[in-house]
């Protein structure tokens, strides 16, 4: 079961070429997986892992313009030992936009040390990928 996230663009986001202004695309990504995280249960208030970014590429394909309805579906596409990619896809409608990378590193809730996901976490990440 894959998740996706949609975004309407609104003007406030666009640039003078009419299009969404590039660091838009990291925001929606950002908000897209901590909505897809939070849905699984693997970011919690009170749990002891978190994550964090330590890495992120974009490749744009194409644009969004304002009113343009754009669908994003993050997935997991690499595990490591401590860290993962999430590889999140773009599309207006059936038209591919972009496409972006990032690579996250497990800590220990409130530290900046890694730590390998609990089994019931990579699962759940595996399971909706």
């Amino acid at each position: 079961m894959s998740y996706s996230c949609d975004f309407e663009v609104r003007y406030g986001e666009v640039d003078l070429q009419g299009v969404v202004f590039n660091a838009h695309y990291l925001a929606y990504v950002d908000h897209c997986i901590d909505r897809w995280l939070r849905s699984l249960d693997v970011l919690t208030p009170h749990g002891d892992w978190d994550v964090m970014v330590k890495k992120a590429t974009v490749e744009w394909h194409g644009s969004a313009g304002v009113g343009d309805v754009l669908t994003l579906v993050p997935r997991v596409t690499r595990w490591g030992s401590t860290s993962f990619d999430v590889t999140v896809d773009g599309s207006v409608g059936e038209r591919p936009v972009f496409q972006a990378v990032l690579l996250y590193v497990g800590v220990a809730m409130g530290t900046k040390t890694p730590r390998p996901p609990p089994a019931h976490i990579r699962a759940a990440l595996s399971a909706s990928s």
